[in-house]
């Protein structure tokens, strides 16, 4: 396969990544409207997105987790979820208040930023990836379209 395919497919399932962020954030916050609870609606959408991976588990015949795998980790390493959490019910909260275009943009900023941040001093593993000039517009450009999208 070539390589500008496959970079062509990477581009496109990323994509459907942030269509797929912009569903949930829209069917939580509709499930939080229905049930009258913020928290039992996260609580569904991690409920849901745990059969679901372990269903991937069952069906790709992953071979479960060990003692000895589970000990080559770190504390840190188990906190992805309540990050993950974080987000939820940010999303859950101030999608209603703000409109899915606001929530999301504000959100792709957030994580702009913080993508700037981790790539520049490297932290938990990712890649060294200094701050520029270029880095530092395009992180300028989201702002500038937060700002046209609340308007």
């Amino acid at each position: 396969m070539p390589q500008s395919f496959t970079l062509l497919a990477f581009y496109l399932l990323a994509t459907g990544a942030g269509v797929s962020f912009v569903f949930q954030q829209a069917v939580n916050a509709n499930l939080r409207n229905e049930i009258g609870s913020p928290w039992w609606a996260g609580f569904i959408s991690y409920l849901g997105g745990t059969l679901a991976m372990l269903a991937m588990i069952v069906a790709l015949g992953e071979p479960w987790l060990t003692r000895a795998a589970m000990s080559r980790t770190s504390w840190m390493s188990w906190s992805g979820g309540i990050f993950g959490a974080i987000y939820i019910a940010v999303s859950i909260l101030l999608l209603p208040r703000l409109g899915a275009a606001l929530v999301v943009a504000l959100i792709v900023l957030g994580q702009m930023l913080g993508a700037l941040a981790f790539d520049h001093f490297a932290l938990l593993g990712v890649p060294e990836n200094p701050i520029s000039l270029p880095r530092l517009a395009g992180a300028a450009l989201l702002v500038a379209g937060v700002i046209l999208i609340r308007f």
